[in-house]
C-alpha cells in the first residue's frame, strides 16, 4: 500500500483487533490511543485505523470527542473514501430495495447495516430524506445529495439532521431542503394497501416509520371485521393498515394532534374516514379511561416510543412495557388479539416478551403467543451490531 496522507489511529495494546477484523463497526474512545495530535483532528476526519502493531485494519471516521470515536467505513486498504465511494454504497443499497419493492417507498439506507455508519435515508417516491447522524457524513453532505440525485433520479433531497444522535457527535440540529423543490404539503405514501400522509418537513424523524411494514401486514390478518384500537398511532400506523385489511373500525390514540390530523387525512384518502376515529391524549391515561368507560376491542395494538433507549434506562423501560400490557389487556374482548411493540434496542426480545407477559398476567388474562415480528428487510440487521435489530412486535391471543 502506498503511503497515505491520512492520519493513523492505533488501538491500545490490550484492545482485541479481532473485533474489527470480524466485522465490528464501532470502537469506543477508550479502545484507542488518542494523543494530542489525534484529539485535535476535526470531527468526522477520515483516518487509517491500525492495530497496536501498526498493521492496517480499516479506513474509518474519527470523532475524538464522541464516546463512539471510530466508525469503520471500509476494510479494503486500497479504498478511497470520496464521493464515488458514497455513490457506490448508495447504489448497492438501492439495488436491494428495488429488487424487493414494487414502488420506491422504503428505507433506502439503514446506517451500519448498509455500510454507511450513522446515515439514514428514507425514500418517498421522488423525494429522499437524509439524516447525517455522524460527523463524517455531515462533512460529506454534498456527496450524498449528488449520489441521490444523479444516481437514483431523486428530485428533492431533504436533510433532517435532528435528534440525540447528532448531539452526541457534537453536531447542531439541521432541517433544510438541500436540493430540488420543497414539498408543498404532506406526501401520500402507499403501504400494505393503506395510504399514509408523511410530513417530510415537520414530522417526527423522516416523516414516516417504514420499519413496521411487515407487522402491519400480519396485523391485517387479525383485523378482518374487527373493532381495532391503535395506541401510539402516530400518523395512522396500525389503524390505517387494519382498515385496509378489512377492519370494521379503528380508533387511533396519540398525544400529537398534528399526527392524528395526518392519520385522519390518510383515512380520508383511503375513502374510509367514516370507519376511523381519533382520540388525543396520554396513552396510559387514555387506556385507563377506556377501561372505565367499559369499552372493548377485538384487536388492541400498542406501538410506543423507545422506553429503554439505552442500558441505563432498561429497568424503567421494562416496567413501562409491563404497565402498557397490563392496561391494554382488559380492553381486549374475550378471544381477541393484542400486539405489543418495542423499538428499544436495549430491551432485547426475551426481556421485552417477559415484561409483556407479566403485564398480561397481572391484568388477569391468559395469552398464547401467535407471532413475533421484526423490522422489514429494508431495515437490515448488522450481524455485529445488536442495536441495528431494535424493533420487535409480539402478537398474542387472549384466551379468556
Amino acid at each position: 500500500m502506498t503511503p497515505s496522507p491520512f492520519s493513523a489511529v492505533r488501538l491500545k495494546p490490550k484492545t482485541d483487533a479481532r473485533r474489527i477484523r470480524h466485522g465490528a463497526p464501532w470502537l469506543y474512545s477508550n479502545d484507542l490511543v488518542l494523543d494530542r495530535r489525534t484529539k485535535s483532528l476535526p470531527a468526522g476526519s477520515i483516518v487509517q485505523l491500525e492495530d497496536a502493531g501498526r498493521e492496517f485494519l480499516a479506513w474509518a471516521a474519527l470523532t475524538p470527542g464522541s464516546k463512539i470515536a471510530i466508525r469503520v467505513l471500509d476494510r479494503d486498504p486500497d479504498a478511497v473514501i470520496n464521493a464515488k465511494w458514497v455513490a457506490v454504497r448508495i447504489a448497492t443499497a438501492a439495488a436491494m430495495r428495488e429488487h424487493m419493492f414494487d414502488a420506491p417507498y422504503y428505507r433506502l439506507v439503514h446506517a451500519e447495516a448498509d455500510g454507511l455508519p450513522g446515515v439514514v435515508i428514507d425514500r418517498f417516491g421522488d423525494v429522499a430524506v437524509f439524516q447525517p447522524n455522524a460527523a463524517w457524513a455531515d462533512r460529506m453532505q454534498q456527496a450524498f445529495v449528488d449520489a441521490l440525485m444523479d444516481g437514483l433520479g431523486i428530485k428533492t433531497v431533504i436533510i433532517n439532521g435532528t435528534g440525540r444522535a447528532r448531539t452526541l457527535e457534537g453536531l447542531e440540529d439541521l432541517r433544510t431542503v438541500a436540493a430540488g423543490p420543497a414539498p408543498d404539503g404532506p406526501i401520500p405514501v402507499p403501504m400494505n394497501g393503506a395510504t399514509y400522509m408523511a410530513d417530510l418537513m415537520g414530522g417526527q424523524k423522516t416523516g414516516l416509520f417504514y420499519d413496521q411494514r411487515p407487522n402491519h401486514a400480519f396485523a391485517q390478518s387479525l383485523c378482518r371485521g374487527a373493532r381495532v384500537l391503535d395506541v401510539f398511532s402516530h400518523v395512522g400506523g396500525f389503524g390505517l393498515a387494519a382498515l385496509a385489511g378489512g377492519a370494521q373500525s379503528a380508533l387511533a390514540v396519540d398525544g400529537s394532534a398534528d399526527a392524528l390530523a395526518l392519520a385522519q387525512d390518510g383515512a380520508s384518502a383511503m375513502g374510509m374516514a367514516d370507519r376511523f376515529d381519533t382520540r388525543k391524549g396520554d396513552a396510559f391515561e387514555t387506556l385507563q379511561a377506556l377501561a372505565q368507560e367499559q369499552q372493548t376491542f377485538d384487536v388492541v395494538i400498542c406501538d410506543p416510543p423507545a422506553f429503554a433507549p439505552n442500558k441505563q434506562a432498561l429497568e424503567a423501560g421494562l416496567r413501562a412495557y409491563e404497565r402498557i400490557a397490563r392496561l391494554a389487556a382488559p380492553l381486549v374482548a374475550p378471544g381477541g388479539y393484542m400486539a405489543l411493540c418495542s423499538c428499544s434496542h436495549a430491551a432485547e426480545i426475551g426481556k421485552f416478551r417477559a415484561a409483556s407477559m407479566r403485564g398480561i398476567g397481572r391484568a388477569g388474562r391468559k395469552a398464547q403467543i401467535l407471532h413475533t415480528g421484526f423490522a422489514g428487510a429494508d431495515h437490515p440487521t448488522h450481524p455485529s451490531l445488536a442495536e441495528s435489530g431494535y424493533l420487535k412486535a409480539i402478537f398474542v391471543r387472549l384466551m379468556d
